[in-house]
């Protein structure tokens, strides 16, 4: 049996993913800031390919605070978030990325709000470096329709640079691009407090943008998702019966008129309204069902949780 974790005042976790030449400087700089702190680091490997591992592997040997989780591939943040809230110990839990982009000098700020009495707090990149128009570009839309779609007011939500209440940040449920969204799946689990504050940023020293471009349609289907989850997950009858009940309503409005006309004696045997009305009962009567099928699996997998497999952890 493992024993239980020593709770920490502040834990971070930073995924990473083929930054040898950062995550050295970066702990240097988080101790100097936290000194007077109790904090842990937690550095995710996400599937480095480079000697990112090793480097890590070599801190956690000589620093008492660190703790490495590595995956066998490169899972995507969500999986690295949801593994490293799982290993942290701290009342309050900062997410950062590993580029030296987000600053650790920044990171008393973000606990400072906190403290305030916030549920998370997200760190508004007020001088993003960005070099391709696609990926500001990108940003700028996303962040104007998810503002849209669920009237959360923040400005940069695909923001890494965050901060959070202990039990927010391990009751989030993270998997494929959900990341992008933390705060809008965190207000829709009532943790209604949440706030921003603008953060500075400075340019990568070393590496590579992770950026890709096939992403960008990906994102729009995430939001969608975020805004099924946050609205129906617990209840998709109402998404797929509402849609159900508008086709049968009107196939069997189309279907009663049609009656009418062959009492009085017409040939509707020709007519496309029939077909057109036999598809929309079809199709309303798949709809209740998908709902009714959605409501069985969510009672049978309401306790279950998703499982990431760790090749390796250190603490």
């Amino acid at each position: 049996m493992n024993s239980p974790q020593t709770k920490k005042d502040i834990s971070i976790v930073i995924p990473v993913f083929n930054e040898e030449n950062n995550v050295m400087e970066l702990y240097s700089r988080i101790k100097k800031t936290l000194q007077d702190k109790n904090f842990e680091v937690i550095f995710v490997d996400d599937g480095s390919t480079d000697n990112t591992l090793n480097v890590l592997r070599e801190l956690n040997k000589k620093e008492k605070n660190i703790k490495v989780i590595s995956f066998f591939k490169n899972l995507g943040k969500s999986s690295a978030y949801s593994a490293g809230f799982e290993k942290a110990s701290g009342n309050i839990i900062i997410t950062m990325d590993g580029d030296l982009q987000d600053l650790p000098e920044e990171i008393p700020r973000l606990v400072n709000k906190i403290n305030q009495g916030y549920h998370l707090v997200n760190g508004w990149k007020v001088n993003k470096y960005v070099h391709k128009p696609i990926k500001k570009l990108n940003s700028k839309i996303y962040n104007f329709l998810t503002r849209a779609i669920t009237d959360i007011r923040l400005n940069d939500f695909n923001s890494p640079f965050k901060a959070y209440k202990d039990y927010v940040a391990k009751d989030l449920n993270l998997y494929g691009g959900l990341y992008r969204y933390i705060p809008v799946l965190a207000y829709w689990q009532g943790y209604t407090r949440i706030t921003e504050i603008p953060t500075t940023t400075s340019r990568r020293k070393y590496g590579s943008s992770k950026f890709k471009i096939r992403k960008i349609h990906s994102g729009f289907f995430d939001l969608l998702t975020a805004k099924f989850l946050g609205t129906y997950i617990r209840t998709p009858l109402h998404f797929f019966g509402t849609i159900g009940l508008i086709f049968l309503a009107i196939g069997f409005i189309i279907g009663l008129d049609l009656f009418y006309l062959w009492l009085l004696g017409n040939p509707i045997g020709n007519r496309p309204l029939l077909i057109l009305s036999v598809l929309l009962l079809v199709l309303g009567i798949q709809f209740v069902s998908l709902g009714l099928i959605g409501e069985m699996i969510t009672n049978i997998s309401q306790n279950n949780n998703k499982h990431i497999k760790i090749k390796e952890y250190l603490e």
